[in-house]
């Protein structure tokens, strides 16, 4: 099945790769132009995904409401099924694994905007809006330059450092974002037979920082080190910059022991498989220049 798809937010990290799968699979994809009339831009759309997310969380409690609205509306004025990547931020510290089931009890303020976020648009479906989150752990892409992976995790590894955010051996959730795009195409092609409001977890990839530095360690060849992350040198810098005062807020889920429940996607993709974690850290270390790596994602999952 193929359709029309509108993809808000098309240059950025996620939408820029939904974007190509969706080319890929024989969608027509529109991309939105920031600033022109979203309404205007989702007539004849089937599908509408909201790939808009502010940049270093960048006035959240006024942009996320304002962003709802136009995707809302947009969504109801053109009958566009709405797809969203969802985020682990309205679970707070629940027991894992977080699913449709676990209960929203964000323990940060940004997970509290995203919750109610995702209550506006389960409201709306009482307006005829269909809707389906796509949820995920912290992305991974080796082409991006600000996931966790590339600006946190290696960002000494030159010099044989790994540097973690919290404990070593906390399991996190992760989303391989070549794998999530192909997942959110799979998805829109069987929406009609989704609930009006489908709350679908992409378990990806689950792995602790030991885990991490093993298996570099193991295709580099050599001893690598993890040494903590100075959060204290937030509090020096935020008031000159913003990231600094808005991502301790988030230094819990470093702490939080997660991952996502594969039930629900397995149960509609039974035949979808993600790259692991050897071969995402394979394409990492090729993109920073370290060789062609040791493993290599099969081309039938790949997103170029």
């Amino acid at each position: 099945m193929s359709g029309t798809v509108l993809v808000l937010g098309a240059s950025g990290n996620v939408g820029s790769r939904v974007a190509e799968a969706f080319a890929a699979a024989g969608w027509v994809v529109r991309r939105y132009v920031r600033g022109t009339d979203m309404q205007t831009a989702a007539m004849g759309a089937d599908v509408i995904f909201n790939g808009l997310n502010p940049p270093m969380y960048h006035n959240w409690p006024v942009l996320i409401p304002q962003i709802t609205d136009q995707v809302i509306a947009a969504g109801l004025a053109s009958g566009a099924t709405v797809m969203i990547p969802g985020n682990v931020y309205p679970y707070g510290v629940e027991p894992a694994p977080w699913g449709p089931q676990t209960p929203h009890r964000p323990v940060a303020r940004k997970g509290q905007i995203r919750a109610e976020m995702e209550a506006r648009y389960k409201a709306a479906g009482a307006r005829g809006l269909r809707v389906i989150i796509l949820r995920a752990g912290d992305f991974l892409d080796e082409r991006s330059t600000t996931t966790a992976m590339s600006s946190f995790y290696l960002r000494r590894l030159k010099a044989g450092v790994i540097t973690a955010g919290g404990p070593v051996d906390v399991p996190r959730a992760y989303a391989y974002l070549p794998d999530m795009a192909r997942a959110a195409v799979a998805l829109a092609d069987m929406r009609a037979g989704l609930p009006a409001f489908a709350d679908i977890p992409f378990a990806g990839l689950t792995f602790t920082m030991t885990e991490l530095r093993d298996e570099l360690a193991r295709q580099l060849r050599r001893d690598l080190v993890i040494k903590p992350f100075g959060w204290w040198m937030m509090r020096l810098l935020s008031p000159f910059w913003e990231l600094a005062r808005e991502l301790p807020e988030m230094r819990y889920l470093y702490e939080t022991p997660h991952w996502l429940d594969p039930a629900p996607l397995r149960a509609l993709l039974p035949g979808f498989e993600g790259a692991s974690l050897a071969e995402v850290v394979a394409a990492h270390l090729t993109a920073l220049g370290y060789g062609s790596g040791q493993n290599h994602i099969h081309p039938d999952r790949a997103v170029a």
